[in-house]
């Protein structure tokens, strides 16, 4: 096993990139341990985020709205409660709101309404939800970046754990942070699949859930400079100089 992964290694450094400044496989170039990885030791890490995540923010699901801003976001917003109706989405999609065109986000709280009414605790549940997904995502991305198993699973953690997202999590306002977070790396992983194999139906993916995340949260608009990042570290498909 290790002389494998030592002679991919070695194929890395003498070719990273084709002629045309993409990678022939990320498998081959950026993470040679990725895919030797113990599938089994994934598992358990993806089970033990989901279970660990849960407990830790299990406590949202008995606080109930806040009077700052849930009450112009949900309890006091008639067109979220008036459902999936022509109206609704007409609004959701044309109108500018607090200063932020959001329409996916207004979108999942009028899904809430139609499954939960105005009991808060399925707010909270569908924003720990989406925190959940993103640490798993999250834990995804960075592994197919790197391949390093064990340090991608300590900084999911930390990001599912950190008492930075505790707002975003607990204050159903918020809910445009876990879902424009969810597309931001949806977005992120999706350029990396691009990167391995370029073609359309790839490309048009990351496209898709990068304007996906727009329409959750503007500050989006900054995900391309990430982007740029990613192809000098780790997926190095430009060097300075």
């Amino acid at each position: 096993m290790k002389k494998k992964v030592a002679n991919k290694r070695k194929r890395s450094k003498k070719n990273t990139s084709d002629r045309s400044g993409h990678f022939k496989s990320l498998n081959d170039v950026a993470h040679p341990l990725a895919d030797e990885a113990n599938k089994t030791v994934k598992i358990i890490i993806y089970v033990l985020l989901v279970l660990a995540t849960f407990a830790v923010y299990a406590q949202v699901q008995d606080h109930e709205f806040l009077n700052f801003d849930d009450n112009k976001y949900i309890t006091d917003n008639w067109n979220v409660q008036a459902g999936f109706t022509r109206e609704s989405i007409h609004w959701a999609f044309t109108k500018s709101h607090y200063g932020d065109w959001q329409p996916i986000t207004w979108l999942s709280y009028i899904l809430d309404y139609q499954l939960y009414g105005l009991n808060p605790k399925g707010y909270h549940l569908t924003s720990l939800f989406f925190h959940i997904a993103n640490s798993l995502i999250l834990f995804m991305v960075l592994l197919r970046m790197t391949g390093a198993l064990w340090q991608c699973s300590f900084v999911a953690a930390m990001f599912a754990f950190h008492p930075l997202n505790v707002e975003s999590v607990a204050w159903a306002a918020e809910r445009k942070n876990v879902l424009s977070t969810l597309f931001w790396l949806l977005t992120m992983w999706a350029y990396i699949r691009y990167a391995e194999k370029p073609n359309i139906k790839r490309y048009g993916s990351m496209i898709l859930f990068f304007i996906l995340g727009l329409m959750s949260k503007p500050m989006l608009i900054t995900l391309p400079f990430v982007l740029l990042l990613m192809d000098y570290w780790p997926l190095r498909r430009f060097k300075l100089g």
